[in-house]
């Protein structure tokens, strides 16, 4: 019964997985052979050759770069996102006139494509846009430039268009929260705060935790908002994934591409079993069906 679907799951998921895989350890081998002089066409096997290069060739230095933006985006953005999503899921949990409206509005940047956000933000971020507007400086500042202040933008722009997402989970885990243990809370003296600290959060930390996994696991491979918004070829926002998109399409270096790819498969497959282990997300949700057996 379940055959259809693991032959589509094999068609679109296994086999490029497994394609990508083996492209990292080829390269394309135009040219002319040095010993007998024939032209040679097609792909050679190079084994490691690609991994190493990204290290050590002559992309090494710029694949570092977009190792490291890739991590600072993802440490940065991602904890911005989980306050600002937390603060929301609390006004958006409260009981007040127009909630309905305030829940539509808050989750809007959510629905927005992240290409549509990075060009909206484009503009925004222009010499002559809104924000420089806003801060009235005396010198405009080009954040579509490539620097430091493209790597705020693209931060910013994240965690306007993401932020909303944690909140919406972290929403659905306060909603099961009982009124009842907020009512003993008040009768026992407990303030806002220690309410905040002591029941909170340790009870929407389990809906909290997979969100914050489910999101630093899209931010590792972020591609389309430093893409539109500050464009490639710029070393304050170039990340893994855009390096090895530049390396597909612009220069055909599919196994280079590849082993990029790879790369960041790996280092997204250990971010992950290391964040489940430490901090005990329980992305499946085993521990609450061995509690009910």
């Amino acid at each position: 019964m379940v055959s259809p679907t693991l032959l589509v799951l094999a068609l679109v998921v296994a086999y490029p997985l497994l394609s990508a895989f083996r492209l990292a350890f080829y390269q394309r081998n135009d040219g002319v052979n040095p010993e007998t002089g024939i032209l040679e066409t097609g792909e050679k096997f190079v084994g490691l050759e690609n991994f190493s290069d990204m290290f050590l060739g002559a992309n090494g230095e710029r694949f570092r770069n977009a190792l490291w933006n890739t991590t600072t985006f993802t440490v940065v953005a991602v904890s911005l996102e989980v306050v600002l999503g937390v603060l929301m899921a609390l006004v958006m949990h409260r009981a007040f006139k127009g909630r309905a409206l305030v829940r539509a509005s808050i989750l809007v940047p959510w629905a927005v494509p992240t290409a549509i956000a990075g060009l909206l933000w484009r503009w925004i971020f222009q010499a002559d846009g809104v924000v420089n507007k806003i801060l009235a400086l005396d010198t405009p500042v080009l954040w579509t430039t490539d620097g430091l202040q493209a790597w705020f933008a693209v931060i910013i722009a994240d965690t306007w268009k993401t932020a909303p997402f944690i909140g919406l989970l972290v929403l659905a885990g306060l909603q099961v929260i009982s009124n009842e243990v907020y009512e003993a809370a008040k009768l026992d003296g407990a303030s806002p705060w220690k309410t905040f600290w002591s029941i909170t959060l340790p009870l929407v930390k389990p809906t909290l935790l997979v969100a914050v996994l489910f999101r630093i696991l899209d931010t590792l491979r972020m591609f389309d908002l430093p893409y539109t918004l500050i464009g490639p070829g710029k070393n304050a926002t170039d990340t893994i994934t855009v390096i090895a998109y530049e390396e597909a399409v612009k220069f055909n270096k599919y196994g280079p591409a590849s082993a990029y790819s790879v790369f960041l498969f790996l280092y997204i497959a250990v971010v992950a079993f290391v964040f489940v282990k430490l901090l005990g997300a329980d992305v499946l949700g085993t521990r609450a069906g061995k509690r009910g057996r």
